[in-house]
């Protein structure tokens, strides 16, 4: 019998059929190439975050309702998936199913199964989304909420329902932009709605590629927001890395790159940093934070496999801040530590 070393091979083996998503800093689908790659040590965890890889595993078989596995893994230097907690879990899993993920559970497997070392709770607005994405992609439809949420975002519902709305069905509506007029109730409700509402809206719209003319009328809303706002419209800005590119340049200008303002870009935005001028006015941004969040930022955004290369660079490049000098040398005194 065939050693079972990877997840992708033990649920190929038992004849389900799978996708996999990220769960760490968007909520994004990963191509199940690239993800073999990963699944086999051949390639790094394209979105780490503090170290990690996190991810959902949605498998069935035929006609059978999805099963889902939140996982988190730790990553080794390389950003690679460390391959004893990775086997760990590998083995874990084939002691509790044997080669039968859909299997009938005993009580006793349901609890060992949700009990284990690498099993992780996705926040509210993750889960909302996530749920969202699966149920469009394998052709489900939408949650219960969806409906209500399509009332009062097209005007049907009085405003001052606003406190029924589910995060569910907001998240719903956003994966389902460009299906009936959801895009318009969007763009609408970013106009007119309460600030509670599109903050929701926005929380949503951070994990999705959003249409160019979203991106605009969100970057539009970014210019006329009150400041302490401002990185909400930022954050659901993430897929466009042009506006994103825009909307942080002019927030350096203004000294909008605080502390929140610093942690969404590392977290949402970050593909506006692999522009080189971009880059720039963020690390002279972060440069003038405590030392202790310098070095916890660089550390997470440098992992990630397409800033790395910049990002070192960066260490050595003679154009910089005396300031943002300092704080290299800073870091590079608590890493030799």
């Amino acid at each position: 019998m065939t050693e079972i070393t990877t997840l992708s091979q033990f649920l190929t083996t038992a004849n389900t059929q799978f996708q996999i998503y990220d769960l760490g800093r968007r909520v994004q689908h990963i191509d199940m190439l690239a993800f073999q790659q990963i699944d086999s040590l051949l390639a790094p965890y394209p979105y780490p975050i503090q170290g990690h890889a996190q991810f959902a595993i949605v498998f069935w078989q035929q006609e059978q309702l999805p099963y889902i596995w939140f996982v988190k893994l730790p990553l080794d230097e390389q950003g690679l998936l460390s391959p004893a907690p990775r086997t760990q879990f590998i083995k874990m899993i084939l002691e509790a199913l044997g080669r039968n993920p859909t299997q009938a559970l005993t009580d006793a497997q349901q609890e060992q199964l949700a009990n284990h070392p690498f099993s992780f709770k996705p926040n509210q607005h993750k889960l909302a989304l996530f749920n969202a994405l699966v149920r469009l992609q394998l052709g489900q439809p939408a949650s219960s909420q969806y409906e209500f949420a399509t009332q009062y975002l097209s005007g049907q519902a009085a405003q001052d329902t606003w406190p029924q709305l589910g995060l569910q069905g907001l998240a719903d509506i956003c994966v389902r932009a460009h299906q009936f007029n959801h895009l318009d109730d969007i763009i609408n409700a970013l106009d007119n709605a309460p600030i509670e509402v599109q903050a929701a809206l926005c929380q949503c719209l951070e994990h999705i590629n959003i249409d160019k003319r979203l991106a605009e009328h969100l970057f539009n809303q970014l210019e006329q927001a009150e400041d302490h706002i401002k990185v909400m419209y930022l954050a659901a800005l993430a897929s466009d890395v042009q506006y994103s590119m825009t909307a942080i340049n002019q927030l350096n200008e203004q000294q909008h790159l605080d502390y929140n303002t610093l942690i969404t870009i590392a977290a949402r935005n970050w593909l506006a940093l692999k522009d080189d001028a971009t880059r720039k006015h963020y690390l002279e941004a972060l440069a003038k934070q405590p030392q202790h969040f310098f070095n916890q930022v660089f550390a997470d955004i440098v992992a990630i496999p397409s800033l790395r290369s910049g990002l070192l660079a960066d260490l050595r490049h003679p154009d910089r801040s005396v300031q943002l000098a300092t704080a290299i040398g800073g870091l590079f005194r608590a890493t030799s530590l």
